[in-house]
């Protein structure tokens, strides 16, 4: 090795212990409540078992989805703007309504008032606001480091600049000629030293790919503002209309079955997964539809807005018919979480989200030794 190469080895091993031991201890705390997140709706579920329905009441034939509406507003009469209804995930599951503008929570970007309710029985059974239940605060501490908009941006940033130990790592790791077989393997009977320094790579190595995914599309979903403009240039990207229903007086919205039903019509092979109720007089339904071959079963773009007095469809977004920036975007968190490739897809996500803080705890325990064998041997020179 030269003393140019071995200078410039020097340097990068430095800058990624250093910056690997500082931000990396963001990445630690990302991984691990991301991991927790790939299933953090099941595992609502799990925290609280009261949002479970046994399989006898399952059995039943659900509530009208207006009989639902008309309970949510009886709960919650003076929540007049637009309620959210997604649909249960299976038979067992309890429908979540999300209210995005709770006056308890003005000032805030994202803290929704969630019900749960009873799609056979149409009763209310919890109402939480975002934040105050154990996954939604994981969600802000993983997505904004629970700082709002500021922490959102500085998660964005952090995730591009892990990108450099990351991509370090393997520059430091890469093998001399003829090496390839050991830089893929831990030495047997090997020294505790030894051992460490192979967890620390072979963890590296061999989870890089989905890493760097994972850094990339986080920091993208945050940033997605700086990107959007950037991404739109390359490949124009859709515009919401302006969509309004034409308010006369005395006449009555549709119910959201109806609203429900239009949108089926226009897709009668797409399944229902949200529909928006309309906010005051000239707002519309807005309803969502999963489409087969969209990425997301849980967050499609399929949308169709309805007029709420007379059913008209006033527009529709179609993600089979949008350009490649849309794609990409439409792509980046169903791959983020792993729900892209299904089951196998979270389990690999979920099973990532360890690495981080197998790589910290590794390369800290290196670091140490490698301190420590340097005072011996100075002590020794003495």
């Amino acid at each position: 090795m030269s003393v140019r190469t071995a200078s410039w080895r020097k340097f990068w091993l430095s800058f990624h212990l250093y910056l690997g031991l500082s931000a990396g201890l963001v990445f630690v705390l990302a991984g691990l409540t991301g991991s927790l997140l790939v299933f953090y709706v099941e595992l609502d579920e799990i925290i609280n078992p009261e949002l479970q329905i046994s399989e006898l009441q399952s059995q039943q034939p659900a509530q009208s989805l207006e009989a639902i509406f008309q309970a949510i507003q009886h709960v919650h009469p003076e929540r007049s703007a637009a309620w959210r209804l997604e649909m249960p995930r299976h038979p067992q599951a309890m429908m979540m309504a999300r209210y995005y503008t709770p006056v308890e929570k003005a000032g805030l970007s994202f803290a929704p008032l969630i019900a749960w309710i009873n799609p056979y029985t149409s009763e209310v059974v919890s109402s939480r606001f975002w934040g105050e239940f154990v996954m939604t605060w994981l969600f802000d501490l993983h997505y904004a480091l629970l700082l709002d908009e500021i922490g959102k941006t500085l998660m964005g940033i952090i995730g591009f600049v892990l990108l450099i130990p990351v991509i370090s790592g393997i520059y430091l790791w890469w093998p001399a000629s003829g090496k390839w077989r050991q830089a893929f393997l831990m030495k047997r009977h090997a020294s505790k030293s030894r051992f460490i320094f192979d967890l620390h790579k072979t963890n590296g190595v061999y989870s890089l790919v989905i890493l760097l995914l994972l850094l990339i599309s986080g920091a993208i979903l945050n940033l997605h503002s700086v990107f959007n403009p950037v991404i739109n240039y390359l490949s124009p990207m859709y515009q919401a209309e302006a969509n309004h229903s034409n308010y006369q007086a005395g006449v009555s919205r549709i119910t959201l079955d109806q609203a429900a039903a239009f949108a089926n019509a226009r897709y009668p092979e797409a399944k229902l997964r949200w529909i928006e109720t309309p906010d005051g007089q000239v707002g519309t339904y807005r309803i969502v539809l999963y489409q087969e071959g969209e990425p997301s079963l849980r967050f499609p773009k399929t949308t169709v807005w309805i007029d709420q007095y007379s059913g008209i469809v006033l527009s529709i977004r179609d993600p089979k018919e949008e350009y490649a920036g849309d794609t990409f975007m439409n792509w980046l968190h169903p791959l983020h979480n792993g729900e892209i490739a299904g089951m196998t897809g979270r389990v690999v996500v979920f099973i990532s989200g360890f690495v981080p803080a197998i790589l910290y705890v590794t390369g800290l325990i290196r670091w140490l030794q490698k301190r420590r064998a340097k005072r011996i041997h100075q002590l020794k020179t003495i």
